[in-house]
């Protein structure tokens, strides 16, 4: 393996020797690698903190500070750190010694070029190799700890995949999808998989509080800032830390919050109400919605900058109505909870239960499966929970109105807008990419609003 292979590691060379360090400098730059040099151990201690090198070659007899003492010191501080002693006056003892002390190698001046590049090449590989295998041995780790969000339909999987892709950067995420549809199971699920999971997990429900209270939550305020304002407050932005923050519902910000967020997102900090001195902020923001963003904007309700900021990565969560395979794993799920709770064997759903669970519709999606079952389980005395245990809009479901029916009974818009979709996607023979021109939208915008109202994607 090259050094490129190994995507040119840096290496820090410390010797009291300005010909040596010139030396090493000139031939590790000219196999591809990222060469500093120290003049001796002090310089080198600094050097090593400021620029936190992949590999340290160092010179073992030095003046103040010899090379021993830079191997001890640069091992307290990171176990794994890869460091190569060179010495004029070598022993097998030393050798010996300096191995057992951490050292990667121990080589002899003076060395052969090609000896000393093999050596670096290896020690480059080696650290390579320990850091992939810490990576995956923590990924490992997150994803046990965790434990995936139940579902086995194809857009349910779709959506976890996005979020199991991105759950390793530090990437603004938004999740898009009805109310009920799992964006805050999804939002901790990459919260647990990612190298934040031991910080804090945040969220407020920004459609939940007025305004002003909503920015004291976020931003925090200063004492005497307004009225009951009796002391400081910290905001949710600075309290989650290095951990990751969840904005629920920031379709229903005002434009006034709006405009803080945005701030917030562009400089990286926070200026508490009633404060003049920003805080910096180091959470990672996952923001989720029931709204059409992109509608919203069109109407003026929600800022297209803002939007962009946090459309990095968007994640559009289906509804429970287009993955109906999913419903039985999902009741043995919550029943099981159910049981575990109430400190009882999990009961059962009866076969014709279990059907007309599958052909409603669900409109309040899994968050109304759970309650549902829930109900059941509480009123069901037996093992199993047969058909007239559940509500009666899932035993006997309402047929969906034609579209004549429906302008005669004052129809929602939703449910105009879903017929006129479906209107001019059989007008234009399916074609997705055409419809989406009739419509004036964008396609990306079209398949969501197929995925809401329950339409072939």
């Amino acid at each position: 393996m090259t050094a490129s292979a190994i995507s040119a590691p840096t290496v820090l060379v410390i010797d009291d020797e300005m010909g040596i360090l010139d030396t090493i400098r000139i031939l590790l730059k000219s196999e591809g690698f990222i060469p500093y040099t120290a003049l001796g151990g002090k310089k080198g201690l600094e050097q090593i903190a400021a620029l936190k090198p992949d590999l340290i070659i160092t010179d073992v007899r030095m003046p103040d500070v010899t090379g021993l003492d830079i191997l001890a010191s640069v091992r307290a501080h990171d176990p794994e750190a890869v460091v190569i002693l060179m010495t004029a006056q070598a022993s097998l003892q030393s050798a010996i010694g300096a191995v057992n002390n951490g050292a990667f190698y121990y080589i002899q001046k003076p060395f052969k070029n090609e000896e000393l590049v093999t050596i670096v090449r290896r020690a480059a590989e080696h650290r390579s190799l320990r850091r992939e295998n810490r990576t995956l041995k923590a990924d490992l780790k997150r994803r046990e700890r965790s434990g995936r969000p139940i579902g086995a339909s194809k857009p349910w999987l779709d959506a976890l995949h996005v979020a199991e892709s991105v759950a390793g950067t530090d990437s603004t995420v938004l999740l898009q999808g009805e109310s009920g549809t799992g964006k805050e199971v999804v939002a901790r699920y990459i919260h647990d998989l990612s190298a934040r999971a031991t910080k804090p997990f945040l969220s407020i429900n920004c459609g939940a509080l007025p305004e002003s209270l909503l920015e004291s939550e976020l931003f925090g305020h200063v004492k005497g800032s307004f009225t009951g304002a009796s002391r400081d407050k910290e905001g949710l932005f600075f309290a989650a830390g290095e951990g990751t923050f969840l904005l629920d519902e920031i379709g229903e910000t005002t434009p006034a919050t709006q405009v803080k967020l945005l701030r917030v997102l562009q400089q990286r900090e926070v200026i508490p109400v009633g404060a003049t001195e920003a805080k910096p902020v180091t959470a990672r923001v996952i923001a989720a919605t029931n709204r059409d963003l992109e509608d919203e904007i069109k109407r003026g309700n929600f800022r297209s900058d803002l939007y962009y900021r946090l459309n990095v990565i968007s994640i559009v969560l289906p509804p429970l109505r287009t993955r109906p395979d999913d419903i039985s794993l999902l009741s043995d799920a919550f029943l099981k909870r159910a049981g575990e709770v109430r400190g009882e064997a999990p009961k059962v759903l009866a076969p014709d239960a279990l059907e007309a669970m599958q052909r409603y519709s669900w409109p309040g999606n899994v968050r109304e499966l759970e309650n549902a079952l829930e109900r059941a389980a509480i009123l069901v005395k037996g093992d199993t929970i047969p058909l007239s245990a559940l509500p009666e809009r899932v035993v006997e479901p309402k047929s969906e109105p034609l579209v004549s029916d429906a302008v005669q009974a004052n129809p929602t818009l939703d449910t105009i807008e879903r017929a006129y979709i479906l209107w001019v996607l059989e007008n234009e023979g399916g074609n997705k990419p055409r419809t989406a021109e009739v419509l004036g939208i964008d396609p990306s915008t079209l398949y969501r609003k197929l995925s809401r109202y329950g339409l072939p994607t």
